[in-house]
């Protein structure tokens, strides 16, 4: 009697992980984390310093061995393909980690004779060009700026030809204009097939990004689109405006109102942007039996609000730490 063949492995499909764990001595730092990503897609990483990001995305791309848990990466197993994994995958630290003393050129024209790239000048000038560096081959690397820096180091990445890159906090201690141009770059990369996988700790990042994990202490908290990730949080959300008062009595006034509502039942969360206040609450009738003996006064303005991606990060950030208590 003939059994039926495996189902094929879905291209398209280039991470797909179950269950992986790893701990160093004797902590946990990665427990029991399953996903799955798609090829041309943007996965970010998102949570507290500690909380197993890179030691997760180095699990997938076979620079790591996990102490438990299967899964595929480019079609090759992560625990008995590594090598052949790492030969296909770009990986850009935060840190600058290219030759400071040599020119931009120089140092793209390096990294193609490294990994047999033919025509390395060809190819470098290729990259020169693709990332808007044609002006700056002659300059030091260690002379450029922090933006700049970031977009050779995605120059050096790329220039290989990975079918999956890595981002370790790519944007730390970059000016946001530069930030956004990095992002452009991304989000070009991807639309032509390359997989991404980044951490960050910024709002904004995360919201670039196709699906996004958030994980504290080892765990994965939430998974998703940032949409669903919004919406499975459950949050209320109510902004409270401090008005008709100015200057230093203002900020008095929502320094006490915040100081007040966070000892109340209902209230999960309380965020100062200035003179407003975001206001977050699981239980919309009890978040608004917090509010009530605050509506009549005259000095505040309430409004519902939707609640943003920094009200769920945080929210989950305080229960996590709730439970490791």
């Amino acid at each position: 009697m003939s059994t039926a063949a495996a189902p094929a492995p879905d291209p398209d499909v280039v991470i797909e992980v179950e269950g992986l764990s790893k701990s160093f001595g004797g902590h946990r730092v990665v427990d029991n984390f399953t996903m799955r990503v798609r090829r041309g897609q943007i996965y970010g990483f998102l949570g507290p310093n500690g909380s197993g990001k890179t030691t997760t995305i180095r699990m997938l791309c076979g620079l790591l061995t996990p102490d438990a848990g299967r899964g595929t990466c480019l079609g090759m197993d992560i625990l008995t393909e590594s090598r052949a994994i790492r030969e296909h995958v770009g990986y850009m630290t935060q840190r600058f980690s290219l030759y400071q003393d040599l020119s931009v050129r120089e140092n793209l024209e390096f990294v193609a004779r490294l990994y047999g790239v033919p025509q390395p000048e060809a190819a470098a000038s290729a990259a020169l060009q693709r990332l808007g560096l044609e002006g700056r081959g002659k300059q030091l690397a260690g002379a450029l700026s922090g933006g700049w820096k970031q977009r050779l180091a995605l120059g050096a990445c790329i220039l290989p030809g990975p079918d999956l890159l890595l981002l370790d906090e790519p944007t730390a201690g970059v000016d946001p204009q530069a930030r956004r141009e990095f992002w452009e770059q991304i989000h070009d990369l991807a639309a032509e097939g390359l997989t991404v996988l980044v951490s960050t700790h910024y709002m904004d990042e995360a919201e670039r990004c196709h699906e996004i994990a958030y994980i504290a202490y080892g765990k994965l908290l939430a998974q998703g689109t940032v949409q669903s990730v919004i919406a499975a949080a459950g949050l209320t959300t109510v902004t409270v405006e401090v008005r008709g008062e100015a200057g230093q009595e203002a900020g008095r006034l929502a320094r006490d109102l915040a100081r007040d509502l966070s000892q109340r039942a209902g209230v999960d969360m309380v965020a100062p942007f200035g003179t407003a206040l975001h206001i977050s609450g699981r239980d919309a009738a009890a978040l608004e039996a917090a509010l009530a003996p605050f509506r009549s006064d005259e000095r505040l303005a309430f409004r519902a609000d939707a609640p943003t991606l920094e009200d769920v990060f945080i929210d989950l950030m305080r229960r996590s730490k709730d439970e490791m208590r």
